[in-house]
């Protein structure tokens, strides 16, 4: 049974068929990327030539660490991008780990600063006030922030390809459905009798008929609101042979510029100085605890003012004891999501090797 393949019920045997499913993985890579040798040997040139360029002295070395820098920032928000949205629900949730914080941090920063002009270094690494005051606008909150939260978006999109290909190769190939494929088939068959079907099932008809009726508007307007369903339009739009561009376009601009734009908004709008303190107040009335939680609270975003105002460098000093203990906090919450996400992992990569033995056996 699947459900028993989990590492606190068969810890060695979900090891060894997760090692040897990992080990399949990486054959069939290996396979794949044999059968595209040019196109291996033109990436390995380029590879080679920038690698080459990084490590040759000259006055281009300058201009070459900055680009490096903003390229490396970028890949990062891209790869905690595809990992909130790869694995069909199960990704780690990057947006509330890492991209809201930093929104959250930029937003009070630039109230508190009446800039966004933060030095650089340490932006965005740390965030110092300017010694200037231009005046703050949400737009210009917005707009400090729209690289990081661009790539995130994108990461995002990227995330949804794998369900959209394997559904389009099953389809192409008359391969046995995987999972996911499967349950798409069995939402079809429930539509011949639609009173059996339940809420859930519903709304992932509403998304596929948006998807496979409306076309590239259906899977903007899906991809375009906070959508936990739209792993079902990836599939949908691979089953039915939707180009790639049309799919991938579709979800590129809803995720990256329209359902980041209001993600912004609502991260900025929710951590402004009044709603702040709106927020300290509504928690002072909560019985027994509000009393005790307001002064911590305040303590910690006083140091966080105080440290914005400290010079690049000294900033670090400004951090009290509660700021070290919400942070250690953090710290460790972030380190168990991250701990979840990887048992996951571990878990889907045995139960896949589990399906694809067991199917061999029967065949």
């Amino acid at each position: 049974m699947d459900a028993d393949l989990v590492l606190w019920r068969s810890p060695w045997r979900v090891v060894k068929y997760s090692t040897l499913e990992t080990g399949h993985y990486l054959l069939e890579c290996c396979t794949t990327l044999a059968q595209h040798r040019i196109t291996c040997l033109a990436a390995s040139v380029i590879i080679g030539s920038l690698v080459a360029l990084h490590h040759l002295p000259g006055s281009h070395q300058e201009q070459l660490a900055v680009i490096e820098k903003y390229v490396l920032m970028c890949s990062w928000w891209i790869g905690l991008g595809i990992l909130s949205s790869v694995g069909l629900g199960t990704g780690l949730h990057t947006f509330l780990l890492y991209l809201g914080p930093h929104i959250a941090a930029v937003t009070m920063a630039a109230y508190e600063c009446q800039s966004v002009d933060f030095p650089e270094p340490p932006y965005p690494d740390d965030i110092v006030c300017p010694d200037t005051q231009t005046g703050v606008t949400i737009w210009s909150i917005i707009s400090k922030v729209r690289v990081e939260a661009f790539c995130w978006g994108a990461g995002t999109a990227i995330g949804e390809l794998p369900p959209y290909f394997m559904a389009r190769a099953a389809r192409l190939s008359g391969a046995e459905p995987g999972e996911e494929e499967q349950e798409f088939l069995e939402l079809q068959e429930k539509l011949k009798n639609p009173e059996t079907m339940t809420t859930l099932e519903k709304w992932k008809y509403r998304v596929q008929w948006a998807v496979q009726k409306v076309g590239f508007m259906g899977i903007l307007l899906c991809a375009s609101i906070p959508n936990p369903l739209f792993d079902l339009a990836g599939i949908t739009c691979g089953h039915f042979l939707v180009p790639f561009w049309t799919f991938f376009g579709a979800t590129l601009i809803g995720k990256a510029v329209i359902k980041m734009h209001i993600q912004k908004l609502f991260v900025i709008l929710a951590f402004n100085e009044s709603l702040l303190e709106s927020s300290i107040a509504l928690i002072k009335q909560i019985p027994v605890l509000g009393v005790k939680l307001e002064a911590p609270i305040r303590s910690v975003l006083a140091q966080q003012k105080e440290k914005l105002h400290k010079k690049a460098g000294a900033a670090d000093a400004a951090a009290g004891p509660q700021g070290n203990i919400l942070s250690a906090i953090f710290e460790k919450f972030v380190m168990a999501m991250v701990l979840y996400f990887v048992v996951s992992i571990v878990h889907s990569l045995a139960q896949s090797y589990h399906k694809r033995i067991t199917k061999k056996e029967k065949d």
